[in-house]
C-alpha cells in the first residue's frame, strides 16, 4: 500500500490517494497558485477506510474530503440489490487500490468484492489537463447491473469569488427526493438549461447564489462538457467526458445551504458528476423506477474517459466546446 501520489507538470499539481478510493484530493494550477477542487469544513478520517460499504451518508462523509471520488458499482443511497449490500456511493469510493506509477502516468487496479468486476484506471497529466481512462471487465457468470460515475466536486479558490457555470446540456431535471430547507428549486420539474422553476420564481443555475442546497440532472448533451469560471477570470475548469458511457451528469450545489452537521453552513461545493445513470438514489431505487442501469455482460470490457482542464480563461468567456473533448 502507498499514501497519496503526486503527478506534476509545469502547469498542474495533481494528488491522488490510492488508499481511499483512488480519490483525486487536489488539483492546483501552479501559475495561478489556485486550487480548483473543493474541501470540507471537518477533519475526514484518513484511509484505508474501515469498510467498503458505508451503511449511510454520514458514515461515508466521515472519510469524504471533497475532491474527486469515483462512484462504482453504486451511486447514492446504500441498498441491498441482487442479494448484495452496496454502501452509500459504492465500494470504489472507499476501497484501497493497487497503484503502479511511472514517469508518464499512474495506474490503479481493483478487483471488486461487491460485484465480480475488475477495473483499471489510468491517470495522465499533460500541461493543464488531467485525463482518466478507465476500463471495467466483468468476470461473473451472469450479467451485473451497476451505477458508474465520477464525483468531481469543485470549490476552494475556484468558488472563492463570483462564478458562472456553462454546459452543453439542453435539459435539466430537478431531483424529486432531495428537498432540504434551503433548496430553492421545485422538486421533480424539467426545464431547459439554465433557468429552472423555483419555489419563489425562476432560478438560474448558471449563476447559483447561496445559501443554497440543491440537486439536479444535466441531460441531452450533443457533446458532453461543462465548465466553471470565476468571473474575475483568474481561474476556470472545463470538464469533458465519454458520452457513450456517461450520458448524463449530476449537478450538486452546496453553497452554505446545509446547516446540519457536519456541513454546518460552511461548505461551498459544486459537483458536476458524469454518470451512467439518473436519478442518483442508489441501485435499488433506480431499478424500481425503471431508469437506466449499466449492464455488464460476462467477459465484456467497457472503457471510458474523462478529462479536466484547469486554466486561466480569456476575459469574459468560456469555450462552448472543450478543446480536449476528442
Amino acid at each position: 500500500m502507498t499514501g497519496p501520489i503526486r503527478l506534476e507538470t509545469a502547469d498542474l499539481s495533481v494528488t491522488v490517494d490510492p488508499l481511499l478510493g483512488g480519490t483525486i484530493t487536489s488539483i492546483i494550477h501552479k501559475a495561478q497558485g489556485l486550487s480548483v477542487l473543493g474541501s470540507v469544513p471537518w477533519h475526514p478520517r484518513p484511509g484505508p477506510a474501515a469498510t467498503i460499504a458505508a451503511p449511510d451518508e454520514n458514515a461515508w462523509l466521515a472519510y469524504y474530503s471533497g475532491g474527486w471520488p469515483l462512484l462504482f458499482p453504486n451511486g447514492g443511497d446504500a441498498c441491498s440489490f441482487d442479494g448484495v449490500f452496496h454502501g452509500f456511493h459504492g465500494e470504489a469510493s472507499l476501497a484501497t487500490w493497487t497503484a503502479e506509477q511511472t514517469p508518464e502516468h499512474l495506474r490503479l487496479l481493483r478487483r471488486f468484492e461487491t460485484v465480480p468486476v475488475e477495473m483499471e484506471r489510468l491517470f495522465t497529466v499533460e500541461g493543464e489537463t488531467v485525463t482518466i481512462r478507465e476500463s471495467v471487465t466483468s468476470h461473473g457468470a451472469r450479467s451485473a447491473s451497476v451505477i458508474w460515475g465520477h464525483h468531481p466536486t469543485f470549490g476552494s479558490d475556484l468558488l472563492a469569488a463570483p462564478f458562472e457555470i456553462a454546459t452543453a446540456a439542453r435539459r435539466v431535471v430537478v431531483d424529486d427526493r432531495f428537498d432540504p430547507p434551503r433548496n430553492p428549486l421545485q422538486p421533480g420539474v424539467t426545464a431547459s438549461w439554465p433557468e429552472v422553476p423555483g419555489k419563489a420564481g425562476p432560478v438560474r443555475l448558471d449563476r447559483p447564489g447561496g445559501p443554497m442546497a440543491a440537486m439536479a440532472y444535466l441531460l441531452d448533451f450533443e457533446t458532453p462538457w461543462a465548465a466553471i469560471r470565476r468571473l474575475d477570470d483568474s481561474i476556470a475548469v472545463e470538464l469533458a467526458w465519454d458520452g457513450a458511457v456517461f450520458p448524463c451528469a449530476w449537478l450538486w450545489i452546496e453553497l452554505e445551504g446545509t446547516q446540519e452537521q457536519p456541513w454546518a453552513g460552511k461548505t461551498r461545493l459544486i459537483g458536476i458528476e458524469p454518470n451512467t445513470t439518473w436519478p442518483g438514489n442508489g441501485l435499488l431505487d433506480t431499478n424500481r423506477r425503471g431508469a437506466r442501469l449499466l449492464t455488464l455482460e460476462p467477459g465484456r470490457k467497457i472503457s471510458a474517459w474523462i478529462r479536466l482542464r484547469a486554466f486561466r480563461p480569456e476575459p469574459g468567456a468560456l469555450t462552448e466546446r472543450s478543446s480536449h473533448a476528442r
